[in-house]
């Protein structure tokens, strides 16, 4: 397993990457989930001086053959923001640990599922053959300061892309738990539509699921001309 550090905006000593790898015990982590294929610690540093106390940021993402697994924490110094997030990293590693243990009946995909389930899964067509993705068209990028604009904008400041593969309502609030965000986007394997399930009020949750409109949809599948009858 691979642990990769980085910065943000700031560089990083090496006496702080020696830390990171004692702090990081790759015996316990790998104990606690055996798919870990590598772990990126990022560090990055806010120039505000009123937030002194909260100056530096340290997120540690964990990538293994299950689902990702996230921690962050700020704090007055690397180290110490460090060690905060070690400690969150470590307890949502029991939580899945725990979980995986204490689950029964899991279910095993069918063939026909597995496009679904698989990354980069091949697409075919009615006559069996691959169907070729389109090149993505090339927008320009200028700098502006820090932050990138794509051609005339709008402003993208930070963009991510995520695989997503169909799950329940529980299985994605367990999956926000782990990563430590306030809302978690997915794709509802009922519905099939994307939702997003999001924290409300102490241990309270809120789902919003989108809906095709149907009238839109039919709209936009009829075609553009019609034969007049004689």
């Amino acid at each position: 397993m691979d642990i990769v550090v980085k910065g943000r905006k700031t560089e990083v000593p090496e006496r702080f990457r020696k830390h990171v790898a004692e702090k990081l015990k790759l015996e316990k982590i790998q104990k606690l989930d055996g798919k870990v294929i590598s772990l990126d610690v990022e560090v990055s540093k806010e120039l505000n001086p009123r937030q002194a106390d909260r100056s530096d940021r340290v997120e540690i993402t964990l990538h293994s053959r299950g689902p990702v697994i996230r921690a962050e924490a700020a704090a007055s110094d690397a180290y110490a923001a460090l060690d905060l997030a070690a400690d969150k990293l470590e307890a949502r590693l029991r939580k899945q640990h725990d979980k995986r243990y204490t689950r029964r009946g899991a279910r095993r995909i069918s063939a026909a599922e597995v496009a679904d389930h698989v990354p980069g899964a091949a697409t075919l067509d009615g006559k069996g053959s691959v169907v070729q993705d389109e090149a993505p068209e090339v927008v320009p990028t200028k700098k502006i300061g820090p932050l990138e604009v794509k051609g005339d904008g709008p402003l993208v400041v930070r963009e991510k892309t995520h695989v997503a593969s169909p799950m329940t309502l529980d299985q994605a609030l367990y999956e926000m738990e782990l990563v430590g965000h306030d809302f978690y986007l997915f794709v509802d394997s009922e519905t099939k539509e994307p939702s997003v399930v999001y924290r409300r009020h102490a241990y309270d949750y809120g789902v919003i699921h989108l809906s095709t409109d149907p009238m839109v949809a039919k709209a936009q599948q009829a075609p553009a001309g019609g034969a007049l009858g004689g």
